[in-house]
């Protein structure tokens, strides 16, 4: 078997293997019972719980936990926003880089507080040093709020009825203090022993073989990558991410850093199984969610290892592959890779120019930001599953003939309502702000040529693909667009902000108001959901509703641009 594939197996199979014993970890942190961790993190538990004034044993409804969500965001906003308009006076800035306009700075802070990271700077020349901390703080602060609203959901579906879904703050700095930062640490520490800068010094001059002096930035790059990745946050360090050799120094950190990009929502999934004593539900989940998965991976390495046609019929020998805007390092394998497991997940890091990629495996990475349900981002990926379960379960419900029901809670008309609006607002966000870009470029390209650097399919892909990763809170890009504009700017932060909260405003009620409801055992005429039929039926309600919503946007972009290229 090609070397290429079988790295990429041991990676997928590493991240399995490692998330079914840290998702038994993760239920007992948020149960409350005893871990192997407990005499380090216990004591920074409770100095956090009383610098805060917070009594984690009192329990909300989830409204509570809702609005507690959107303080913690609404206040650390405020703060990014003024550090950000004022890095070129405040400390921690050896390279003298400036301060970011008002509308950079907006689209950088909902970026980062939405978990989406989309980038419109390039980090080593635009962010100072305490930016940059500020920013990777925000990482912990947006994953460590999405994975909370997940445990919100999951405590709501135990087999009971309730009003009181446990304390947000409690799980929001348990995921800080007993997830993220002790696997942060590890992968940091991992990424630093193999060359990974971490230092607060300023650029470092070197004199090349040709006698020019070269400046090569640098930074405490070590610490941010470590929970870029497992915070499924993808804002790097540097303007090229993990293409950049600072901040991927080798086959090695690869691997580490793209099990990194998909450990925690696979671990969530089992998590989900060790907190509901269904541990067969989970698996059905995770089979799902693994099959979406390998739809996208497979011919995407298969069309990259391929080769680029419209090269090949320039009579151009291709033995690697397709390997523009790749690293030799890396190759298209496991380029490919990472190019779905970025996309699949709100991560968006990129070890290389997606961009660059065949129209089909373009397309593949856009389905995996547009459908935004196979493993998805930290928490919110689930919810977002969530979402799909309850259509599929009132669907089936009403095809057999019974009562609709989920883990002993009747699904009814206003659950649904609220589904089917988080279920077509992606959609709706996606292609309306789409349809606009490409309104005003087609009536003025001259006032907008700055925009994309190709025409024709390729460049509508590029404003299809800047919106589905916005909307997906996704932060990758096309390289070919110019982002970096007012109107890209405020439109992308709209996007970011609406489809951040909305997803999470709607599974939280939907629990909320699930965990309310008379209890009802199972009996000879409950649907059952923790089998194969109906993991079937939750994918194809998935492939249906969401990938098929989108197949027309498609034809104008990757699939027109396949066939040119033929």
């Amino acid at each position: 078997m090609n070397t290429e594939i079988i790295g990429v197996i041991v990676m997928f199979l590493a991240t399995v293997l490692l998330a079914i014993p840290l998702g038994r970890y993760m239920s007992k942190v948020y149960e409350g019972q005893k871990t192997w961790l407990d005499p380090v993190l216990a004591p920074i538990d409770k100095l956090f719980f009383k610098a805060g004034g917070i009594h984690p044993e009192k329990e909300m409804n989830w409204k509570q936990h809702l609005l507690a969500l959107l303080t913690i965001n609404f206040v650390w906003a405020l703060f990014s926003m003024f550090v950000l308009m004022n890095m070129g006076w405040l400390p921690l800035n050896p390279d003298g880089n400036p301060s970011m306009s008002a509308d950079l700075a907006f689209n950088t802070t909902i970026s980062f507080i939405s978990n989406t990271n989309i980038q419109h700077y390039s980090g080593e020349t635009a962010v100072s040093y305490l930016g940059q901390l500020v920013l990777m703080l925000f990482q912990f602060i947006s994953a460590a709020a999405g994975i909370a609203a997940c445990i919100v959901v999951f405590i709501a579906m135990k087999e009971r009825t309730t009003e009181k879904l446990g304390n947000f703050y409690n799980y929001f700095i348990k995921t800080c203090t007993r997830v993220l930062l002790p696997l942060s640490v590890v992968v940091a520490v991992i990424l630093l022993f193999n060359g990974m800068p971490m230092t607060f010094k300023g650029k470092d001059h070197f004199i090349s073989v040709q006698g020019d002096t070269v400046q090569v930035s640098r930074g405490p790059v070590a610490a941010m990558i470590a929970i870029k990745q497992l915070g499924t946050n993808g804002g790097g360090f540097f303007g090229a991410n993990s293409a950049q050799p600072m901040e991927n120094p080798n086959y090695f950190t690869n691997m580490v850093e793209n099990v990194s990009i998909i450990l925690i929502p696979i671990t969530l999934v089992f998590t989900l199984g060790n907190m509901l004593k269904r541990k067969r539900l989970s698996w059905v989940i995770f089979g799902v969610m693994t099959v979406g998965f390998l739809i996208y991976v497979i011919p995407s390495i298969y069309l990259e290892m391929k080769g680029n046609p419209s090269i090949g019929h320039l009579g151009i020998s291709q033995p690697l592959g397709n390997m523009e805007g790749k690293e030799v390092r890396f190759g298209p394998a496991a380029s490919a890779y990472w190019g779905i497991t970025t996309t699949v997940t709100s991560n968006g890091s990129v070890n290389s120019m997606h961009d660059s990629f065949t129209p089909v495996t373009g397309m593949f990475t856009m389905l995996g930001m547009m459908v935004n349900n196979f493993y998805g981002g930290v928490g919110v990926g689930f919810l977002n599953f969530y979402i799909y379960i309850i259509i599929a379960v009132f669907i089936s419900g009403l095809m057999v003939g019974r009562t609709p029901e989920l883990l002993g809670k009747k699904i009814e008309a206003k659950e649904m309502k609220i589904a089917t609006i988080v279920a077509l607002l992606h959609t709706f966000l996606i292609l309306s702000f789409t349809a606009l870009a490409a309104h005003l470029f087609a009536n003025n390209p001259t006032a907008y040529a700055a925009w994309l650097n190709n025409p024709g399919s390729h460049g509508f892909s590029e404003m299809l693909y800047e919106y589905s990763s916005a909307s997906a809170n996704n932060g990758s890009e096309f390289a070919g667009l110019s982002a970096n504009t007012p109107f890209w700017n405020i439109t992308d932060g709209l996007v970011m902000l609406l489809s951040r909260y909305l997803p999470i405003i709607g599974p939280l009620a939907i629990a909320g108001i699930l965990a309310k409801k008379k209890f009802v055992p199972e009996s000879a005429g409950t649907l059952k959901t923790d089998t194969g039929t109906f993991g079937i039926m939750v994918f194809a309600v998935i492939a249906i509703i969401a990938a098929l919503s989108f197949f027309p946007a498609l034809t104008l972009g990757p699939i027109a641009e396949f066939f040119a290229s033929k």
